[in-house]
């Protein structure tokens, strides 16, 4: 047992207990929420909600992506304080009115006075590093939470891991020595990455330590502990020590002193019960759902506020709207059709880049290794997991360079994952690079580019890579070097809307003549039980529901012979004397990236594919898939009059190419 980690515990345990007690009262407890709402930006009027202060019940919303501050009136309705900023991201209005912004982009400070004048605080514009003194001369890096409280202004210097603080025209370090964790004294404590701050009882600040999973309290004089979350990666609620979160981003606390924790995909509570006990009071899976509460769903919430009645504001960044908790009739639930309207369709989507490829020359065609949809892993049984694969491999040469086929700058705090594995990747707003060694050759040489901030051991060697919020990147430049997996997997579209790259770039010179090739189909009962399909002299004989699974696979022009890539489109259709009776040949069609829990409604056992091995791609043709939607169905014979049918298997790729096989059946007592 770690005597010190207890102890620790146990400290904060009691501390937080007298706290929160005391931000009871017999007659007060929190807002029952109702539901949750969409508030604004239905019409797309944001880049990327990130920042939120509600001031005079007036909504302010910091837009990272478009450089605006934005503000919204209590019917939803929005306007333009000022688009002059780089990549603002929290914000918080001091006494005097004033609205303090933490401008990452350009790695400062700066406030819009009430007269819409912009003013900086402190920072010089453009120019990363770390320097204490006075404000024009004080150096951030990528600063992204702000709290304020009277004459002070706390600053999370999130790529300097350290809670620094701008009070009488100077900057001076409140806490934080280097990349970590450590809880201590000022010059002891350690952080990752903080992102979101907030002020707590007695002067105490909240922080959102993003990168170590846990929210922290910085006491007044710097010394620092930890309030929850016990450092795994992990949405566990539970009393404060047990608890654990995903990726903390921003924190806000409500009149009666509950904590909210804007965590992952998902929205967290502390102090709602009378015991501090961490609770999440949304789904955890990533998504857009309004509603019920613990069915609702957000996409990399990064933005939190509370009103004077409690109702609970949330800047939905990915998803590109602010939404609310509440129990009065603030904002509505918005449709599906909506929800839809709200993503970029692929046509737009080209729209915004050249056509290029990941590589230089941007015009050679590159073999395409793998499309969206493929099952990866295997499914051997019911109890097996697999997932499906979410962009395009585009093949490369071992250490050969990659390119950012778009001008995009980054907006995730922290944008890099995997760091040092096969799965070493990038996200950007709209596009994702995976399976690079970002900011380095090939033999491990770093780039000299300081937007890839590296850790490094005590021997030198980089163990850690960062790309701060706000770091632009112009099409054409390197990302780094192909690792092992040798392609570029490329992500097309936000997160939670990726698209089939196929269709949503534009990538020259690509050609595909090679129709797809179906291997077997094979028929099952409702139970799962196989119809003889083969050595049969007479048409085959259904009865009831009959399950369809298609053993197929495409390839693309260039391809060699081993490779197999998925179909774009699959489905059947049901003849009666050359009379079309079914159709359903778009049963299954991966336009877009499918719901996680789609994979055993598309592939049937015996479906594998991954790095090595074989590849199957066992279809379950009978099974409806398009999108987010899903579901099980069957060829059902009992809709059919008696008789003699062709069923006929169709298989199309993304360019049109389409192949098909017959299968002669009889429904009823026919022969």
């Amino acid at each position: 047992m770690n005597t010190d980690n207890t102890v620790s515990s146990f400290v904060a345990l009691v501390v937080s207990l007298l706290l929160f007690s005391a931000c009871w009262k017999s007659e007060s407890k929190p807002l029952s929420f109702a539901k949750v709402t969409t508030f604004a930006g239905i019409n797309r009027e944001f880049g990327e909600p990130f920042g939120l202060a509600m001031k005079d019940g007036v909504l302010f919303v910091s837009d990272g992506e478009q450089g605006k501050i934005w503000r919204g009136a209590i019917d939803g309705k929005l306007e333009i304080v000022t688009d002059k900023f780089d990549t603002p991201s929290a914000i918080a209005f001091d006494k005097n009115g004033d609205l303090i912004v933490a401008d990452a982009g350009t790695h400062t400070v700066k406030k819009i006075l009430k007269t819409g004048e912009i003013e900086s605080v402190a920072g010089v514009e453009n120019q990363k590093g770390f320097a204490d003194g006075d404000a024009k001369d004080a150096l951030f890096n990528a600063p992204v939470g702000i709290a304020v409280l009277e004459d002070k202004i706390f600053v999370a210097d999130t790529y300097n891991d350290k809670i620094r603080v701008i009070e009488n025209g100077k900057v001076s370090t409140l806490v934080g020595s280097e990349q970590g964790f450590a809880d201590g004294e000022a010059n002891q404590a350690k952080f990752d990455t903080p992102c979101g701050l907030t002020i707590w009882r007695d002067g105490r600040i909240l922080v959102a330590d993003t990168g170590n999973r846990r929210l922290r309290v910085v006491e007044a004089d710097g010394k620092t502990w930890t309030l929850a979350g016990n450092g795994a990666q992990d949405s566990v609620d539970g009393f404060l020590a047990e608890s654990s979160f995903v990726q903390p981003t921003a924190v806000t606390i409500d009149r009666l002193g509950v904590i909210y924790v804007a965590d992952g995909n998902s929205i967290r509570a502390v102090g709602r019960r009378f015991f501090p006990f961490v609770e999440t009071i949304s789904d955890t899976k990533r998504g857009f759902s309004d509603g019920n509460l613990r069915q609702s769903r957000f996409n990399r919430p990064s933005g939190l506020a509370v009103d004077e009645s409690g109702n609970l504001f949330v800047a939905d960044a990915e998803n590109q709207v602010i939404r609310t908790f509440s129990g009065a009739a603030i904002g509505r639930e918005i449709t599906k059709p909506e929800i839809e309207s709200l993503r970029f369709s692929p046509a737009e989507f080209r729209q915004l880049s050249e056509a290029r490829w990941t590589y230089n020359p941007p015009e050679r065609r590159r073999d395409i290794a793998g499309t969206l949809g493929e099952i990866r892993g295997e499914i051997k049984d019911e109890n097996s997991s697999a997932r499906f694969h979410n962009g395009l491999d585009i093949a490369g040469d071992y250490g050969e360079t990659a390119r950012f086929i778009r001008t995009e700058k980054v907006l995730e705090p922290l944008a890099v994952q995997n760091f040092d594995t096969l799965r070493e990747l990038i996200r950007m707003p709209t596009l994702g690079y995976i399976h690079i060694r970002l900011g380095r050759e090939k033999d491990g040489k770093l780039f000299d580019d300081n937007r890839f901030q590296f850790a490094v051991d005590d021997i030198g060697k980089p163990n850690g890579l960062r790309v701060p919020r706000g770091a632009k990147f112009e099409a054409g430049e390197a990302i780094g070097t192909l690792n092992a997996m040798n392609h570029v997997h490329l992500i097309a579209g936000r997160s939670g809307a990726e698209m089939n790259a196929l269709d949503a770039l534009v990538l020259p010179n690509i050609a595909d003549t090679v129709a797809p090739k179906i291997e077997k189909v094979s028929l099952f009962d409702e139970n799962w039980r196989e119809i003889e399909t083969e050595n049969v002299k007479m048409r085959i004989k259904l009865v009831g529901k009959t399950r369809i699974v298609v053993r197929a696979f495409d390839q693309m022009d260039g391809n060699n012979e081993r490779r197999k890539l998925s179909v774009y489109q699959l489905g059947y259709q049901i003849l009666k004397d050359e009379t079309l009776v079914v159709d359903k040949r778009s049963a299954i069609s991966f336009a877009r990236l499918p719901d996680a829990n789609a994979v055993r409604f598309v592939y049937a056992v015996g479906s594998k594919s991954g790095a090595t091995g074989e590849t199957i791609f066992n279809y379950i043709a009978s099974n409806e898939l398009r999108g987010d939607f899903y579901k099980e169905d069957f060829f059902d014979t009992g809709k059919l009059e008696s008789g003699n049918y062709i069923l006929r298997v169709l298989a199309a790729d993304f360019f049109g190419n389409q192949t098909s096989q017959d299968i002669e059946i009889s429904v009823g007592n026919q022969n």
